[in-house]
């Protein structure tokens, strides 16, 4: 038993399945199958990290029932050909200590796919399927005798999964997937024996439910993945969703699997920083008062302490994880052994895993874990020549670079003038941005373990050259850009740094020139303290370069708060109360404000790097902010590729 998570490492049964803990991978997209559909060596070595890892139950993301699912690289369990592939990810879950689950996405196949009624949704007016297909297409609706040859397709495809050997199958019911849109009497207006009243928009569900049992035996569990509230205008709720779980009991089903919104609702699929962790908990907490099965919580659940809670508590009798398994496959083992400090946090930044990739079919990556999906090729091997490496600069590229030097053999001293984190310390200090403390938490610890050796100074040239160090890893950051302006040195003038150090402090009336991310996250940050923000940026619109969920998050946060927004403004001049901003036909604005806020860009920093290029003969290796001021996803892939070369 352990001392520190026991319930989360209590062993629990789903059916006739026993399962070692209480943690189930959920399943997601990596789109690292072949264009057919079928298995890849790399994606069976990504499902032997994470059984590895220490996971109860894990869960093979959702795959297609038919062939040609819209044309992207989705797995596919349509037919018996791809028993062999399937079969090899089950084997290998199951040599590596943890039970195999497949996912089921019912499909009828084809592009575009087809739905339960011929209306436009945002789903269907999102960008990438614009990059598919060069236009938006509204898909076909279903006859009866299609929805019929689904549901056997599905019932088929269960049962070529129970002979692949996976334990147990689940069918993806929400996030906008084929059951969902049945259900959702938004996305549903059929006026059939599939449509209308709630009983017909479960009949989707409850025959997919019952030809899956009919064909794979009673003892074969089952789990269903539901969207508890999808939160679309007019969409699923929760008192609907609570009758259809009683009556998926009554039909067979094992466990029900508790996530909430669509893909047209990401902020609610995958929520960003700035949204509650355990965000569906409440949701599995009243689907688990209304059944006698067991319940699968899932939704931004990121730390043991918080699962062990929704354990301890009975909110659910499992737990399930995507993202936190991205950032750390090895999550369930450090937490089992009692060592949470170590477990590489996901802090839910949704750069990697969902703008940079998964928005467009691409292979799944992580702002964290540089080595998911390639974990042998940029697996971290012990240096052929240990060296003394200097790393200069204690942000998330520096800290990064000095954790695998120091994983690698190398002998590695760090320089930094304050305490370890870099920018990440300020981007941490509005709530909404708390996540990144633990990844500040994490690296500190790691660095202090590894016995890296950490001086609280400035590197100079000298320092470096006095050091006798081999390899220099420069990675100083940025400086902030100050617009060159009539009246910028006046008292009423400060900077975002400024004022999230605490070092600054602001009147009721708030001007922040700028509005790129730290703009923006600062303009709401002050605002949510009562002040009175206007913003004016440059550009055309507010929150350039803000990703696509927090975007949505964002917009929701300023709808409700004292801001005014200025977009195509320059600042021109600073007065004692105000300024005067100009837009691009020369008209001119003054603009009343208490304090003014610079959020006006970064600047890299390349003088130490440009001194120890022209003095010494070291190894140089520039990375992060001071090469380009861009996001913590690239300080930390940086940082760990560099460190790999050395």
């Amino acid at each position: 038993m352990n001392s520190m998570f026991p319930k989360l490492f209590e062993r629990g049964k789903i059916g006739r399945l026993e399962i070692e803990n209480r943690i189930i991978k959920a399943p997601t997209m990596y789109c690292i199958c072949n264009p057919d559909g079928s298995v890849t060596d790399r994606l069976v070595r990504i499902y032997e990290e994470l059984a590895r890892g220490g996971s109860g139950l894990v869960t093979v993301e959702a795959a297609s029932t038919a062939k040609g699912f819209i044309g992207i690289p989705v797995l596919c369990a349509g037919g018996i050909e791809y028993i062999p592939g399937l079969s090899m990810l089950a084997q290998t879950i199951h040599d590596n200590g943890a039970k195999a689950s497949l996912q089921l996405a019912p499909s009828e196949g084809g592009f575009p796919p087809k739905v339960p009624s011929r209306i436009a949704t945002e789903e269907q007016e999102m960008a990438h399927w614009y990059e598919i297909t060069g236009s938006a297409p509204i898909p076909e609706e279903f006859t009866v005798e299609e929805i019929r040859e689904v549901i056997a397709s599905t019932g088929n495809a269960a049962k070529l999964a129970q002979l692949a050997g996976f334990d147990m199958v689940e069918v993806h019911g929400g996030h906008g997937a084929l059951p969902h849109q049945f259900f959702s009497p938004a996305r549903n207006i059929r006026n059939d024996l599939y449509g209308g009243s709630l009983k017909n928009r479960m009949r989707f569900m409850v025959e997919l439910a019952r030809d899956i049992k009919k064909k794979t035996g009673a003892d074969f569990p089952l789990s269903m993945r539901l969207s508890a509230i999808d939160y679309e205008p007019d969409g699923v709720v929760l008192e609907e969703t609570l009758e259809l779980v009683k009556v998926l009991e009554q039909v067979g089903v094992d466990v029900i699997h508790v996530s909430g919104g669509s893909h047209a609702r990401l902020i609610h699929l995958t929520s960003p920083m700035s949204i509650p962790a355990g965000y569906h908990v409440a949701s599995a907490e009243a689907v688990k008062k209304v059944v006698h099965i067991p319940v699968i919580a899932s939704g931004s659940i990121t730390t043991p302490q918080l699962a062990e809670e929704i354990l301890e508590s009975g909110k659910a009798d499992f737990v399930s994880f995507a993202r936190t398994l991205f950032a750390d496959p090895y999550w369930p083992q450090k937490a089992r052994q009692g060592r949470p400090e170590d477990i590489a946090p996901c802090i839910r930044c949704n750069d990697g895993c969902q703008d940079r990739t998964n928005l467009h079919f691409q292979s799944l990556r992580c702002t964290v874990n540089v080595a998911l999906g390639w974990e042998d090729r940029l697996a971290i091997t012990p240096a052929e020549h240990r060296k003394d490496v200097a790393v200069v600069g204690g942000g998330p590229a520096g800290m990064e670079a000095a954790r695998v030097c120091a994983l690698r053999g190398h002998k590695v001293t760090l320089y930094e003038k304050r305490k370890l984190g870099g920018a990440l310390i300020e981007a941490s200090v509005p709530e909404f941005k708390a996540d990144i403390r633990r990844l500040i938490s994490y690296y500190a610890t790691q660095v202090k373990k590894l016995k890296v050796k950490v001086i609280r100074e400035e590197a100079t040239v000298n320092t470096i050259k006095d050091g006798n160090f081999d390899a220099v890893i420069v990675a100083v950051g940025a400086a902030l850009r100050k617009p060159d302006v009539p009246g910028i040195k006046k008292p009423i003038v400060t900077d975002v740094l400024a004022v999230l150090s605490g070092k600054a402090k602001v009147g009721q009336q708030v001007h922040i020139v700028g509005g790129g991310i730290i703009g923006v996250e600062v303009g709401i940050f002050l605002a949510e303290q009562g002040k009175e923000v206007i913003f004016t940026t440059r550009g055309d619109e507010l929150m350039s370069g803000v990703l696509s969920a927090e975007r949505i998050a964002y917009q929701e946060r300023l709808a409700g708060l004292p801001v005014t927004i200025y977009t195509g403004k320059r600042l021109e001049s600073v007065l004692d109360r105000g300024a005067i901003v100009v837009d691009k036909n020369g008209d001119r604005q003054e603009i009343s404000a208490d304090s003014i806020v610079l959020a006006t860009g970064f600047i890299p920093q390349t003088a130490i790097k440009e001194k120890l290029e022209k003095e010494t003969s070291l190894e140089i290796y520039a990375i992060g902010d001071c090469v380009e001021p861009r996001m913590i996803y690239d300080a930390i892939h940086e940082g760990y590729l560099t460190a790999r070369k050395i």
